[in-house]
């Protein structure tokens, strides 16, 4: 059985079939979903209802992205949200508008079951964001925390990869953990395109939002599958490019 860790999605559909196909995943498979479902592309729906019938066939770890609860409390309130509409919520309400009354109940369920963090038997940690208890995720005050945080990454890009775990200045809370997989901030921001390693925080969000393809990565041999550019399977939309 392989452990498959599947970057952010943000609606598209197309890109997730198509990065599953090149991996191969089967039912074998241990599938880790780190969020952000939706906002971006058109088929916000389409991709949940694809996850859901997906956790009935496969194993399935579903956390939860700050997308995945900014989408669920517009559900719960039908509020307009002008900030989250900026940031890919318009085609994902767009998306909704099509959904009937039961999708949207089923969904919600989706939604409120998402994980904050999973924690394998290697002591490999999963989760969308980050956390900053020095104690580790047990200890962590705000659970906002697991799927909005960029410190962590931060963190870990800045970091000097010379400084040995036990100088006093290494930070703690990367002790507790033989590796940390996480998505939230593309790593295009940096120049990159495929998933991201630095110390043992591994970030696999390659920008599907944007320009960047959807990345599979095995957690144990580190090979990579990766979609075309999203974008370019969804000719006339911008996802959450800027016009």
């Amino acid at each position: 059985m392989r452990t498959l860790v599947i970057g952010d999605i943000h609606g598209g559909l197309r890109a997730l079939e198509q990065v599953m196909d090149r991996a191969g995943a089967s039912p074998r498979d241990h599938l880790i979903f780190l969020g952000d479902y939706v906002d971006g592309w058109s088929e916000a729906v389409e991709t949940v209802n694809f996850l859901i019938r997906l956790g009935n066939t496969h194993q399935c770890t579903f956390l939860k992205g700050n997308h995945d609860e900014l989408c669920m409390d517009w559900l719960l309130e039908a509020k307009d949200r002008p900030l989250w509409f900026q940031h890919g919520g318009k085609t994902t309400v767009a998306s909704y508008a099509k959904a009937d009354s039961a999708t949207k109940k089923r969904h919600m369920v989706f939604y409120q079951n998402l994980e904050n963090y999973y924690l394998d038997e290697g002591n490999r940690l999963f989760l969308h964001a980050g956390f900053t208890n020095l104690k580790g995720v047990a200890y962590e005050y705000f659970s906002k925390t697991f799927y909005w945080d960029r410190t962590l990454w931060e963190l870990a890009l800045s970091l000097d990869p010379h400084l040995p775990k036990t100088d006093a200045r290494y930070p703690k809370r990367l002790l507790h953990y033989k590796e940390v997989y996480i998505g939230h901030t593309p790593v295009t921001r940096i120049g990159k395109t495929t998933p991201q390693r630095a110390v043992n925080v591994w970030n696999v969000d390659t920008g599907a939002a944007f320009k960047g393809p959807l990345s599979i990565i095995d957690v144990e041999s580190k090979e990579v599958w990766q979609s075309d550019p999203v974008f370019s399977l969804y000719p006339g939309e911008n996802g959450r490019n800027q016009n």
